[in-house]
């Protein structure tokens, strides 16, 4: 391959992932600008997310378990946690819960994107590799955005346990990707059978949390009140 279509079939899945979910919002789409920024957020957490995970490697060892929750997860969602809530969390652009989703997934897709990039250069990735990865560490890294957003959402305007729900905006995106690391370490010749189900839950229950966001927003009510004064 060349490098162009190297460089354009690393950055297309999370660019098209990342469209995907913001065309989701289906009552006040985000202003394009500030998607981006959250994204090139995302795509510098890379560089000292790997000088971090280099020096856990070296103080902790890389058995698969210890790496894939604590050397990988750990750090890689609790700055994308980081950005989202310092960044965007309390912003009056953050609107309706479904922002939330928009956000996080557009963090999660900068750091998936360059990761990529990486990937495809110094390991010298054909095609279908990274067609595979497309599949795989890309995808996954929007559906723990998705998680982490929806949680966001819920905190920022449920009237009630908004704590809670900021923990679980880090904690579950933290076990789900620790999970999908370790699943590919322990299951590297039969990791199909393993990933293919994860991937398909983590898709349905993201898809799910994508219906329940919109259903969620205060803009919708409001349409609908229009509708029933019309």
């Amino acid at each position: 391959m060349s490098i162009l279509s190297l460089l354009i079939a690393a950055v297309a899945p999370g660019v098209a992932l990342l469209s995907y979910f913001y065309l989701k919002d289906r009552y006040d789409p985000e202003p394009i600008s500030f998607v981006l920024k959250l994204f090139f957020f995302g795509v510098l957490l890379v560089f000292p997310v790997m000088v971090l995970q280099r020096t856990l490697v070296q103080g902790l060892g890389d058995h698969p378990f210890v790496f894939s929750f604590l050397t990988s997860s750990l750090p890689e969602e609790f700055f994308k946690w980081f950005i989202v809530y310092f960044i965007i969390y309390k912003h009056t652009n953050f609107d309706e819960p479904y922002d939330g989703i928009v956000y996080a997934v557009a963090v999660s897709l900068g750091f998936a994107t360059l990761e990529n990039v990486l990937y495809a250069f110094l390991n010298d990735y054909d095609f279908t590799a990274l067609l595979m990865r497309a599949f795989l560490p890309v995808s996954g890294h929007a559906m723990f955005g998705v998680m982490m957003g929806y949680h966001f959402g819920r905190a920022k305007f449920s009237s009630d346990r908004t704590s809670r729900h900021l923990a679980m905006a880090f904690w579950l995106p933290f076990f789900w990707h620790g999970v999908f690391d370790y699943t590919l370490f322990v299951s590297k010749n039969y990791w199909v059978w393993f990933m293919i189900p994860l991937m398909t839950f983590l898709w349905l229950r993201s898809l799910l949390k994508v219906k329940r966001a919109n259903a969620k927003s205060p803009l919708r009510m409001a349409t609908r009140e229009e509708r029933v004064k019309i």
